[in-house]
């Protein structure tokens, strides 16, 4: 996928949206590592570059990432897709696990940028659609995905079982 540029008024570098290489996890680490914490994780930068890195290796994850200027190091947010299945329907799935936008480029429309680099990259690979959660007090993540179209789902409910 290539860059996509998009100026902002409201800033004088204009963001750029990549899909990330393995060299651009470094610099996505800093934000991964503040987006656990913001999910009452604790810091471990060390442990988060090597969770972003691992995957991004054996193509099991997809990282979109938003920059500013001509800097990829310069990073404003960014996206994380798992591959998955619909069993039913027979089709691939995109699972958008992870979406954190740094507090200095909130509302410049990154975050809703990077979905649409998310929903673009599931068209192109013929996926059935798009899967995410978010916690039940992340209003705004809420009206983000529900301004994009995206259905709260009423029809199921979600377990989960912890192993470890």
């Amino acid at each position: 996928m290539t860059d996509r540029t998009e100026s902002n008024p409201l800033h004088t570098l204009p963001v750029h949206i990549a899909q990330a290489e393995l060299e651009d996890v470094p610099h996505i680490v800093p934000l991964f590592d503040a987006y656990r914490i913001f999910y009452g994780q604790s810091s471990d930068p060390a442990q988060a570059a090597r969770f972003l890195k691992e995957p991004q290796e054996g193509g099991h994850s997809v990282i979109f990432f938003a920059y500013a200027g001509s800097s990829r190091s310069d990073v404003l947010g960014f996206t994380q897709l798992y591959p998955s299945f619909s069993s039913v329907s027979m089709r691939p799935i995109w699972i958008l696990n992870d979406l954190f936008v740094a507090s200095s480029a909130r509302g410049r429309g990154v975050g809703r940028r990077l979905m649409q680099a998310a929903k673009e990259y599931a068209e192109a690979t013929g996926a059935l659609r798009l899967e995410l959660s978010t916690a039940r007090d992340n209003h705004t993540a809420q009206r983000l995905y529900e301004s994009l179209g995206y259905v709260r789902d009423e029809t199921f409910y979600h377990y989960s079982l912890n192993v470890r």
